[in-house]
């Protein structure tokens, strides 16, 4: 039985990056011996154990075979014959495909990458010197998920390109229909690790490039030569100033919710008729629609659904709010319902800014709307509603009524600070 730390932990290590999480291959073992060495088994699919110390995870060496189309057609050999080279032959990318002996792991658990005897019959290390994503063999064809992960990685490790091989491999798998069989929770998943890393506009290049955003996110990728207001640099269109949106969003260190916002916000404009181009007028409700129609298909979590609505339906009027009067101001507020979720507004001012700030010479502009309208809650928040409502209530005034003088008590509120 020998054991081998392999994939991301060494890649992360060769590129001077920080290693967050390790995964290990035992090659010659049996499920029996991992059992009886205190192994707890967690694989569903194919044996997989934790440590029983470090709860790492210990795979043993395998095979894979194709048996149907998706993510989970496929029969897996574990047997003790299998080898480390057929093990890392099954893996995505060559520079995924590298090993090395538990030997170079010291006992407090560090390694040193230069000093460690490195197992790479893949060029792993040539690529990562070159900056190149390459696939392992032509095997990674038979698993669609491989294309979501390379885009991925390409968001997280921006100066990396995609070699043309693999490229033209994507390409295939998305015309044969392997990418219309992916899971939707997987899809979601391996976008939502995407949209978190430093530079996520790389992750929808590349899914353009393949041509599976147009499968995965149709609504999405109809907005690239959609013409942006005349008024909003016409040069870039919809799909360009999303991306830039997008990566602002990255700049400024937003929450997954806030990024899936300014991502979806504009989805409307890809429909917009052409008798209304290039102002796109009553794009905001045909965004919601389609959003709300993403977020279930992809099973989005109902937390950034909720905020995406809100940014897409009144991105416009926060843009706008430095010419609103002080009701209107207040019906905005309602209308984010920023007095129950004031915590979600500041996420939806957050995603505006990123959609005001994405475009070209606006990257390092301020947005004085942002401000304006924390200064407006915080003015019509200081409002006592209980007391206003107990006078109410004593006086006989409930219901509709009630919620007008509480309104009208909020509009002198911010009116005073104005």
């Amino acid at each position: 039985m020998k054991t081998y730390l392999v994939g991301g932990a060494l890649r992360d290590a060769l590129l001077g990056l920080p290693v967050k999480d390790r995964d290990w291959v035992v090659v010659g073992s049996t499920p029996g011996d991992m059992l009886a060495q205190g192994y707890l088994p967690v694989g569903r699919d194919f044996p997989v154990f934790l440590h029983p110390q470090t709860k790492e995870e210990y795979a043993l060496a395998r095979t894979e075979r194709k048996t149907a189309r998706g993510y989970h057609g496929f029969a897996f050999n574990a047997s003790v014959d299998v080898s480390l080279e057929q093990d890392l032959s099954r893996r995505d990318l060559t520079i995924n495909s590298i090993a090395a002996h538990a030997d170079c792991i010291s006992a407090d658990g560090k390694f040193d990458i230069n000093g460690a005897n490195l197992i790479d019959p893949y060029g792993g290390q040539r690529d990562i010197a070159d900056r190149v994503f390459r696939h392992v063999t032509p095997a990674f064809r038979e698993d669609p998920v491989r294309i979501l992960r390379v885009a991925r990685l390409a968001a997280r490790f921006s100066d990396f390109e995609v070699a043309p091989e693999t490229m033209a491999l994507m390409r295939e798998m998305v015309q044969d229909g392997e990418a219309d069989h992916l899971v939707a929770e997987r899809v979601w998943q391996e976008l939502a690790k995407g949209l978190m890393q430093d530079t996520p506009s790389r992750m929808f290049a590349v899914l353009r490039e393949c041509g599976a955003l147009a499968r995965l996110l149709p609504e999405l990728d109809r907005l690239w030569g959609v013409p942006q207001r005349i008024d909003y640099h016409p040069e870039v269109d919809t799909g360009a100033h999303l991306m830039l949106v997008l990566d602002m969003s990255a700049r400024l260190q937003a929450s997954l919710p806030v990024r899936l916002a300014c991502l979806l916000h504009d989805l409307g404009k890809g429909t917009t008729p052409a008798s209304v181009l290039p102002r796109h007028l009553g794009h905001e409700q045909r965004s919601v629609r389609m959003l709300q129609g993403v977020c279930e298909r992809l099973r989005v979590p109902t937390e950034c659904r909720l905020l995406a609505e809100v940014v897409a339906r009144e991105h416009g009027n926060i843009h706008r709010s430095a010419d609103l009067n002080p009701a209107a101001l207040v019906r905005l507020l309602e209308r984010c319902d920023a007095f129950r979720k004031p915590q979600r507004f500041e996420d939806v001012l957050l995603a505006c800014e990123c959609d005001a700030r994405g475009r070209l010479g606006l990257h390092d502009a301020p947005y004085p709307q942002r401000q304006r309208l924390q200064l407006a809650l915080i003015a019509a928040r200081s409002v006592a509603t209980d007391v206003i409502a107990a006078q109410a209530l004593s006086t006989g005034v409930a219901g509709e009524f009630l919620g007008k003088m509480i309104h009208q008590a909020r509009v002198e509120a911010v009116q005073a600070t104005a």
